[in-house]
């Protein structure tokens, strides 16, 4: 018996700056994101990439990423991509792009990775608000000890 539909297993899936393809059809990426540090808030990202692996399913099937808020519940930018899956020795590589994305706040952000609205995997991103140090100011010189008369 050769089944129709197996629900496949997510590889992997990591958040990046760019994702580029080579002419041989390898993926390189570039800038993978462990967290994001800024010197103010809001700010607003020009462009962030999910790069995600599906493997060992049959089928066809509908992925949806979703970066959702530190109030865990607002979704900031969602993205589906249709894919097939013709036999279980097959992987898929799906590319989602998450453009203008504006931070508001510092906090915990999530991106939940979902096939046909089951949830695969969900990882945070912390955002970091630090402030960069005043320049320009005249620094004091130290204090220096009086000798005692």
């Amino acid at each position: 018996m050769n089944p129709t539909r197996i629900l496949p297993d997510l590889q992997c899936s990591l958040l990046c700056e760019e994702i580029r393809q080579e002419v041989n059809g390898n993926f390189f990426l570039i800038g993978v994101i462990n967290f994001i540090r800024v010197p103010q808030l809001p700010v607003v990202a020009f462009r962030l990439c999910v790069f995600n692996r599906w493997a060992a399913g049959i089928g066809q099937f509908t992925e949806t990423v979703r970066l959702i808020a530190p109030d865990q519940t607002t979704v900031l930018r969602k993205g589906d991509v249709k894919f097939a899956l013709k036999d279980a020795a097959l992987s898929a590589t799906n590319v989602t792009l998450l453009q203008q994305v504006e931070f508001k706040v510092a906090g915990t952000y999530y991106v939940e990775v979902l096939v046909d609205d089951v949830m695969k995997l969900r990882y945070p991103i912390a955002v970091i608000h630090t402030p960069q140090q005043q320049q320009g100011g005249q620094a004091q010189p130290p204090a220096q000890d009086k000798p005692s008369a």
